[in-house]
């Protein structure tokens, strides 16, 4: 059993990336507010996850998507997680159509029962490291008679985030009579079968090649490195690409990265040393790879070479399996590298 566990921050220098609607108790009855937890800006992980997921679909040529079907005010995807790689690393649910062939006709693989899949991706919802939102208030002019105000909250902070992708769950697909483990119906375990999927009766699973399961990880780690998305684009323009990212596959689905990163008094990102010494002294024997230590140059850089000087004495030391350190994108690539061959042992095994 292997995760790949991260913690990822992203500079949003005066951004509105996720917004909880309008709120007509405000100065103006056109007022939209962001999405706070005790005054720390937020992004919801269910908006994290829509960022990624619609990122592979517009930026990755091998990602297959699933389709969407809606039944009145249901909407559901395919549930195919032998064919759709967002259906086996996002999980779904969908239960049989209560209109019959309804779903079939229009396209979608019919369900013979109700099935769940606990995704395999796991993500928090990113909290800011300072508190805090500002008001700007704008008319609509353009019109003939009064303007028409209207007002929104924007932030300055830098989004804090845990991420963890649960190795030995990707297209691995079970069939057991439990909540989010049945994953397959009769449909669906008819196409493992004629598909040559590994079968592991005793477990009640499906398994796909690992090859195929690798190129599925791979994918969804290359999406994470030219991550888009967020509310308010046009006047809060923001890049949410990731500006730091650490990374390690772990034995299990803690994140021993978690404090690592903290803020300062100014609720700036701060490296908290004796966290790093303490990572290393109490889970090297839980970490199965070297440090994946992603961080933009230009952001923060004092604090980058603080990290990374650290990351290296304790390698060198024994502390660590050893480290990877440059941008974001390009320790992504050498996790990639890593995984697809089993460098440090097989991960997807």
């Amino acid at each position: 059993m292997a995760f790949i566990t991260g913690l990822m921050l992203i500079d949003a220098p005066a951004s509105a990336l996720n917004n909880a609607g309008l709120d007509s108790a405000g100065r103006t009855e056109n007022a939209v507010r962001t999405k706070t937890v005790r005054g720390f800006p937020c992004v919801s992980a269910q908006a994290l996850r829509y960022w990624w997921r619609t990122t592979m679909e517009q930026r990755e040529p091998a990602w297959r998507a699933a389709p969407i079907y809606r039944e009145g005010k249901v909407a559901y995807t395919d549930a195919d997680p032998i064919k759709w790689w967002d259906d086996d690393l996002f999980g779904y649910m969908r239960a049989p159509s209560k209109k019959g062939e309804r779903a079939a006709f229009a396209g979608a693989t019919p369900v013979s029962t109700e099935i769940t899949r606990v995704s395999p991706l796991r993500v928090s919802t990113l909290v800011g490291l300072q508190r805090g939102v500002e008001e700007d208030f704008g008319t609509m002019a353009r019109q003939e008679g009064d303007a028409v105000p209207h007002q929104h909250e924007f932030y300055r902070t830098v989004l804090r985030g845990a991420l963890s992708l649960d190795l030995d769950r990707v297209g691995t697909f079970t069939y057991r009579e439990r909540t989010g483990y049945r994953n397959l119906d009769e449909v669906r375990r008819r196409e493992a079968q004629e598909a040559g999927l590994e079968h592991r009766e005793e477990a009640k699973e499906y398994r796909l090649p690992r090859e195929e399961r690798a190129r599925r990880v791979a994918c969804l780690l290359r999406g994470l490195g030219v991550l888009a998305g967020g509310a308010k684009q046009s006047i809060h323009y923001t890049d949410v690409t990731p500006v730091v990212l650490l990374l390690a596959v772990v034995a299990g689905g803690n994140n021993p990265l978690s404090f690592l990163l903290g803020a300062d008094v100014n609720g700036q990102p701060a490296v908290d040393l004796r966290a790093v010494e303490e990572f290393a002294r109490v889970w090297h024997d839980q970490v199965l790879s070297p440090v994946y230590a992603g961080w933009v140059q230009g952001f923060q850089d004092a604090a980058r070479e603080r990290l990374w000087g650290k990351l290296e004495d304790l390698s060198q030391n024994g502390g660590l399996r050893g480290t990877v350190k440059g941008h974001p994108r390009e320790v992504l690539e050498s996790l990639v590298r890593d995984l697809e061959g089993a460098a440090h042992g097989d991960w997807l095994a």
